[in-house]
Formats: C-alpha cells, structure tokens, sequence
C-alpha cells in the first residue's frame, strides 16, 4: 500500500485513513490557495454588507421599526447598492433587506426601518 503523503507540502501522512494534510498549517495554506481567486470579491462584498447591517442595528427599535433620514443612513456611511434581498408587499411597498433588518424607502428622503420577524 503506497503512504498517503500530504496535499500541501507532500510529506508522508501518519494517522487516521482519511487524513489529506499532515498539520493544520498545512491544511489552512492549502485551503487558502483553492480560494484565493474568488476571495477578494467576496471578503470585499461581505465587508460592506456587514458594515450596512452594524449600521441599520445601530438604530433604536422601537416595536421592531424606527424612521430615519437618508443623510443619516449617509453620514454613517451606509452603501444603499448592498443588500441581500428585496421584499415586494401585496401593496407594492419595496424593502431591502440586509439579512434580518430592512429598510423601506418613503417620501421626503424619509427610510423606514424595520426587521423581520
């Protein structure tokens, strides 16, 4: 039987039969390089979304719901392009989520935000 002999620096496996790497180190640096193409994008979306919702949970609710203006949501820096997904009621009221906490566009550069339940 030939010895199993690690994925990222080639040196021979001792343990268990199933075992790919011969240290943690080993297994991280390889997981890291099979990533590594699409993890700019995705740490750099994941950054501005986190952001958008330590923003919208900054805000006091109150029943679940506040109101806010736009230059607010500005000031704190908040990036209307990011969101995860989009809410349509039966009445044609637009919210955009991020995750859990929502806001909806109103008049006058109004927001309402909200989360689900």
């Amino acid at each position: 039987m030939e010895a199993k002999k690690c994925l990222e620096c080639g040196t021979e496996i001792k343990g268990r039969a199933d075992k790919k790497f011969c240290s943690d180190h080993c297994r991280n640096a390889y997981n890291n390089k099979l990533n590594t193409d699409s993890k700019n994008l995705m740490r750099n979306i994941n950054n501005r979304l986190r952001k958008n919702y330590r923003i919208l949970s900054s805000f006091d609710l109150k029943e679940g719901k506040t109101r806010t203006t736009k230059t607010r949501l500005m000031d704190k820096d908040f990036d209307f392009e990011y969101f995860t997904n989009i809410y349509t009621t039966k009445k044609g009221s637009t919210y955009f989520f991020v995750y859990d906490l929502g806001y909806l566009p109103l008049d006058n550069d109004f927001y309402m935000i909200v989360q689900r339940n």
